[in-house]
């Protein structure tokens, strides 16, 4: 048997015994203990055994990310998805396992996966947006996720978020949609708290000791949740309020870097409409008593995304700019989480060096997985992230490259 399914099936096993013997009981208890029940089982009581011990752990030195001691570059990409709503939902154990194997053989060390791609699968939520935790099926899937990243040395971005989770899609049936109860759950400071602690807390203690769950991507692009009608028009105070208290949990809890995936560097930036992310903005919701540390209420690094109409609309150009330039804050890291695979005037491959070159600590490119949007599939960026791995070997797997 292949040495990856070995792994994975391993700590897929003993995480479904742990599920198993939690979920074990009479049948006719009260609705109350079934969700006193769940929630045990999705924070001490849940297992994930991890192949990692600690050496290959991604920290914070200045403005560089490291590993072991030895600096780090992000030669990543998104593969948000294979099916939407992957986990808890359609997930594949085969498919994803394939998929990362084919990045990992192409230099891949960093992906950015979507975990819950609009809230209305693998998430206990209702309607009036209270929130008691995630399905079995989605831990399960997530322990097999991570499995399968340590077998090819991949480092995962886990969004937890994005602005779907508040977007009214007229083309969806009402009845399945949950954007609603998403809306109802961040404009509540006690549902906030509530998701925080059922799912973000337990997520990371969970999986936090896997050296390969790199990040937590607080929410992908919630620009558009502030600036769109169908996403809710939601203040920044309610969204940074979040950011702030799940980034202080994180902290608290592991030693999983924290991140928010900004659309555009409008409010990523102090010389455009102000940094939304910054330690100023976030600690500034985090009240005496409200069990948040004000002190770990930050984020790890910047994971700005980057479009060619943004550069049109007076945004600038990171392959074309110093972050400095750029208009980012530089006392940390700073990635570009997406940006397109495909050619925008030059190459893929130019634009990973020139953002190696100008002083980025990584790129990911959209997309290496699901349905085709005109931005690019594996093979679109693939070519690039082996052309990088093989001219920065060392920054891209600094404790060294294991053949599968």
């Amino acid at each position: 048997m292949n040495k990856r399914r070995t792994i994975s099936l391993i700590s897929s096993m003993a995480l479904v015994l742990s599920l198993f013997s939690c979920a074990d009981g009479d049948s006719s208890s009260s609705a109350e203990s079934q969700v006193e029940m769940q929630q045990a089982c999705t924070s001490e009581s849940f297992n994930f055994s991890t192949t990692t011990d600690g050496s290959a752990r991604v920290r914070v030195d200045g403005g560089d990310f490291d590993v072991g001691g030895k600096k780090l570059w992000l030669n990543g990409c998104n593969a948000p998805w294979i099916k939407w709503n992957d986990f808890g939902g359609s997930f594949s154990f085969l498919e994803w396992s394939e998929h990362f194997k084919a990045l990992h053989d192409n230099g891949v060390n960093c992906a950015r996966v979507w975990i819950s791609c609009n809230g209305e699968v693998g998430m206990d939520i209702d309607d009036e947006g209270n929130f008691t935790g995630a399905t079995e099926q989605h831990w399960k899937d997530l322990a097999e996720l991570f499995s399968i990243a340590e077998a090819n040395q991949i480092y995962i971005m886990a969004t937890v978020q994005s602005f779907d989770h508040y977007k009214d899609d007229k083309d969806v049936d009402d009845s399945k949609e949950k954007f609603s109860a998403w809306r109802k759950l961040i404009m509540d400071d006690a549902k906030t708290d509530a998701y925080i602690n059922n799912y973000i807390v337990p997520l990371v203690q969970a999986f936090g000791k896997s050296d390969y769950f790199f990040s937590i991507d607080l929410c992908n692009e919630p620009d558009w949740i502030f600036e769109n009608a169908e996403c809710g028009n939601i203040e920044w105070e309610r969204l940074s309020a979040f950011y702030g208290k799940a980034a202080a949990a994180i902290h608290a809890n592991s030693d999983v870097l924290v991140t928010v995936g900004m659309g555009m560097p409008k409010y990523n930036s102090d010389s455009q409409r102000g940094n939304k992310i910054s330690d100023g903005y976030l600690k500034s919701f985090i009240e005496d008593g409200s069990g948040y540390n004000k002190d770990m209420a930050f984020v790890d690094f910047y994971s700005t995304h980057w479009y060619p109409w943004e550069e049109g609309s007076g945004m600038g150009n990171p392959f074309k700019q110093t972050p400095d330039e750029f208009g980012i804050d530089t006392d940390r890291p700073i990635v570009i989480g997406e940006c397109p695979g495909t050619p925008q005037g030059i190459t893929l491959t130019e634009e990973y060096k020139a953002a190696y070159d100008l002083g980025y600590d990584g790129v990911l490119a959209w997309k290496s997985s699901g349905q085709n949007d005109g931005n690019g599939l594996i093979d679109d960026i693939t070519p690039t992230t082996k052309a990088i791995w093989e001219e920065h070997e060392e920054e891209v797997f600094p404790l060294g490259y294991k053949a599968g």
